[in-house]
């Protein structure tokens, strides 16, 4: 994982379970939301509505949401993954 701050925004990229389709998840959070979330592989269109439904939404939004989504039977999936991070890099 990298987790670098610059100007007051935290960016972070990180890989995901190997039990998914996506390979990165790219994100930036500023005051507590979720900005420029990006998936490098995984289900194209999907990952992009997921972006682009959660700009500016706040990491609890995102939790709440998100948290034990399953895909294919796989017990995760790569918007689970997504609130892994957010738990791991915002505890």
């Amino acid at each position: 994982m990298v987790d670098t701050v610059e100007n007051g925004v935290r960016h972070i990229t990180a890989a995901p379970s190997a039990l998914v389709c996506s390979k990165l998840i790219d994100f930036d959070l500023e005051d507590g939301r979720i900005r420029n979330l990006r998936y490098m592989g995984g289900c194209n269109g999907n990952l992009k509505a997921l972006g682009a439904l959660l700009e500016g939404a706040t990491v609890e939004f995102a939790l709440e949401r998100l948290s034990g989504i399953n895909c294919a039977g796989r017990g995760t999936s790569c918007s689970d993954q997504l609130t892994r991070i957010l738990r791991q890099v915002c505890k």
